[in-house]
């Protein structure tokens, strides 16, 4: 691993580990829980879009208070948002419709966190998971946006399977962050016991 540097430890971990484990929740049920109402299927992503967008808000409120990152949490919930009430208020049940949402919301997605990898990331493991994700969401992006030919169910589990991957990344990236957080401890507890020592040393040694 490269040298741990403390300013980009991305300390709220859990949001990402919560966000993760929705994005799979969800990703199971549109894969194996047979969505085939186009207004029942559109529901469900809104909902689910909204409490992406909630998670999102919340880390973005944590992170306010450490002056960092606090604005790739803003840009992700507001995307997640924004989709989710397109969906409930515009697209109904507009199959065409939902799916040009859908397919923007993710190729969006993509290049965010694309960019997010490339530009406000520095650990090569953060990086890494940003970019495969980004990258995977804007083929997915473009795949939804041609599954016009195909019924709702096909839509449906592309969606899944990208929302499936998009929460074991953010999972990883959750823990991993998580772990940098408890080196960067350890460190400062090391740290902090050495010159302690150094005075114990000291002192046997005038008194010899």
């Amino acid at each position: 691993m490269a040298k741990l540097n403390r300013k980009f430890i991305d300390r709220h971990w859990l949001m990402f580990v919560v966000r993760g484990v929705l994005a799979v929740i969800f990703g199971c049920l549109a894969l194996f829980g047979g969505m085939e109402n186009v207004g029942g299927a559109i529901a469900v992503i809104s909902l689910f879009l909204l409490a992406m967008g909630v998670t999102d808000t919340v880390g973005a409120l944590y992170a306010s208070t450490k002056s960092h990152g606090w604005i790739n949490s803003v840009i992700d919930a507001l995307i997640d948002i924004v989709a989710a009430l397109m969906l409930l208020f515009y697209a109904k049940e507009d199959l065409v419709t939902s799916l040009v949402i859908i397919s923007i919301y993710t190729i969006a997605s993509g290049l965010i966190d694309i960019f997010h990898g490339f530009v406000s990331t520095v650990d090569p493991t953060d990086r890494f998971i940003r970019i495969v994700t980004g990258a995977c969401g804007c083929v997915f992006g473009f795949v939804i946006l041609n599954t016009g030919d195909y019924d709702i169910t096909t839509f449906i589990r592309f969606f899944g399977t990208y929302m499936i991957i998009v929460g074991v990344t953010s999972m990883i990236y959750g823990v991993h962050n998580h772990a940098q957080e408890l080196e960067d401890k350890t460190a400062r507890s090391a740290a902090a016991k050495r010159p302690t020592a150094k005075k114990a040393s000291t002192k046997k040694r005038a008194r010899k």
